[in-house]
């Protein structure tokens, strides 16, 4: 078991330090630290002893948790045989690990551990659930049901299964974010295969009723998969008394590592999948190609990390989530909290601040790692379609900002938002003539503008 009273400050504190100083002699070692939560992150110097900015932006990623890493170094250096290897205690040590590894993750979700396929991530992950049972299941059922709101690698996968000549419906959402079980359940016809809703939003932090989802879907029989990157390892999730059939898993949204995720796939009923690529046939078939065993050995231990600190670090984030909303609010005033402010994950906050361009205070912000939406389409200067899809007129969904709270975040990283945010949008509205003309008391809907 792992303790849970030590936590390393991690993201720098391993630079100067030599590979010796770890303790690479037994793949059950654990991290010898002496820092709390509360503590968080705080050596933040670059190269040049230039400071980095605090990090807000735990949806885009999670910094690896030091005692993850602990966890994967002696199968980066000391235990390095491919897990697939039958013949010699190198394959077999890897493969121990391996499964250990897919323990944990079916322990977090109350799956089996043969239900847990590893991947790259969540993004193979969605696209294996949905071309995998929509490909199977063609020569009967050709329609594919999922939300507006979807992050891009689910929408794409759908969009590239519209041009083989599947049908699929784009359901949307209400004004809070949630969608309407009853158009959903209207919606399912004798020929839907599958429903893809995710069940925390990446943009907006709302929670889906994935319960009566998968109760709806059993019913009619039809799959039910849904994208739980942002929600596995931070809010309760049990397949079983949800009746999710498919279940994508990242590992770096729950402070593992980059490049692995997992696929839970349901034994009893047993879904079908036709494969994406074809190989020596690993993880059942289902998804060939050698497992990366630190990678697993990291994903496997943040799901153990995090279900034994869930109860803790969603506490904790909900205050410090309370904090940051309740003081930026009681400054200033016109802002807008997207999505519903009950069905959500505290840790994920998206505020749009009227009269504000979001660029520009993204700007103004420079000693605050921020984002304005999805890391996958940040780099765009579109309005973000999913506050497009919750109703959002454009001049608002243009001043919107995602502040993402995490296990490390400290009560001082919040306050210092804070700060800095309410600081720089009176300074931005000050310099903004629509402001002016709204403290005057003109209705800006009400004026006729003109193109020259």
């Amino acid at each position: 078991m792992l303790s849970k009273s030590v936590v390393r400050t991690c993201l720098g504190c391993v630079r100067g330090v030599s590979s010796s100083s770890f303790r690479l002699n037994s793949p059950e070692s654990s991290v010898s630290a002496s820092l709390t939560h509360t503590e968080g992150i705080k050596r933040r110097e670059l190269e040049k002893n230039e400071m980095r900015p605090l990090y807000m932006d735990f949806q885009a990623t999670t910094p690896m948790d030091p005692r993850v890493l602990d966890a994967m170094l002696p199968y980066q250096v000391n235990y390095y045989g491919n897990p697939h290897s039958r013949t010699h205690a190198y394959g077999w040590e890897s493969e121990s690990a391996v499964e250990r590894a897919r323990k944990q993750v079916a322990d977090l979700i109350g799956a089996d551990p043969r239900e847990i396929i590893f991947t790259s991530g969540a993004t193979e992950s969605n696209n294996m659930s949905i071309k995998g049972v929509a490909h199977f299941y063609k020569a009967k059922k050709k329609h594919i049901i999922t939300t507006q709101t979807e992050h891009k690698c689910v929408l794409d996968s759908c969009r590239v299964l519209e041009a083989e000549g599947f049908k699929v419906t784009y359901l949307p959402v209400k004004n809070n974010g949630l969608i309407d079980l009853q158009q959903l359940e209207e919606t399912i016809r004798s020929d839907t295969s599958l429903v893809s809703v995710m069940t925390v939003n990446n943009e907006i932090g709302v929670k889906q009723p994935i319960k009566e989802i998968g109760q709806i879907c059993r019913s009619k029989n039809v799959f039910f998969h849904t994208d739980a990157a942002q929600a596995i390892g931070k809010i309760p999730i049990n397949v079983s008394t949800l009746k999710v059939d498919l279940m994508s898993i990242s590992g770096h949204k729950l402070y593992g590592p980059k490049g692995v995720g997992a696929l839970y796939v349901r034994r009893r009923p047993r879904v079908r999948l036709e494969p994406l690529q074809s190989g020596g046939g690993q993880e059942r078939g289902l998804r060939s190609g050698t497992v990366p065993t630190p990678l697993a050995v990291g994903l496997g231990t943040a799901c153990e990390i995090a279900q034994q600190e869930m109860e803790y670090d969603h506490a904790r984030v909900s205050m410090l989530a309370n904090q940051l909303v309740q003081k930026i609010m009681s400054e200033i005033p016109d802002v807008v909290m997207n999505g519903d402010p009950v069905q959500r994950y505290p840790g994920c906050l998206n505020l749009s601040f009227a009269y504000v361009e979001g660029e520009s205070l993204l700007m103004a912000l420079k000693d605050v790692a921020l984002s304005s939406g999805s890391a996958c389409t940040s780099a765009s200067l579109e309005p973000s379609y999913v506050l497009r899809a919750i109703g959002t007129d454009e001049d608002l969904a243009h001043s919107s900002i995602r502040f993402g709270i995490g296990r490390f975040t400290t009560e001082e990283e919040v306050d210092y938002t804070a700060e800095k945010c309410i600081q720089h949008v009176q300074r931005l509205r000050e310099m903004s003539p629509l402001w002016e003309m709204v403290q005057e008391g003109i209705d800006l809907k009400s004026i006729k503008w003109t193109q020259h």
